[in-house]
């Protein structure tokens, strides 16, 4: 297994999956037992709780968010995965900026994930380029 080529498809999952809002798109690259910490307060348990928390983030977007994701960095089994993203929690747009740390299975899946990110409201571009 390639951590690189994984984190990869991890990327095209979200960068695909959260404006279209395919819950399942996302959560089929998670391990069944893996926990995500959307925070490090907010311990998201297996598939099943990765799912309801995405999709509770998803229903609360009126319109399509725009993402962008940079070029993983790698050591070992574990990513590094640096997004932004302009969502639309209310007709006023909210910009995210964060990084995701993944670990990976034999098999590519993710065996764990924590999400680090900011939030300031508006609709604010990346920098010409994230890590690249």
């Amino acid at each position: 297994m390639d951590v690189r080529e994984a984190a990869r498809r991890w990327a095209d999952a979200w960068s695909q999956g959260w404006p279209t809002r395919d819950v399942e798109r996302i959560v089929n690259l998670h391990a069944e037992q893996a926990d995500h910490w959307a925070s490090m307060f907010r311990p998201c348990r297996g598939r099943a709780g990765l799912r309801a928390y995405v999709a509770e983030c998803f229903a609360e977007e009126t319109r399509p968010a725009e993402v962008w994701f940079g070029e993983p960095q790698v050591d070992g089994d574990l990513a590094t995965v640096e997004y932004w993203a302009v969502t639309y929690p209310s007709d006023r747009p909210l910009t995210i900026s964060g990084c995701t740390l993944l670990r990976f299975d034999d098999a590519g899946l993710v065996t764990g994930s924590r999400d680090y990110s900011h939030a300031r409201e508006g609709r604010l571009l990346p920098p010409a380029t994230l890590f690249p």
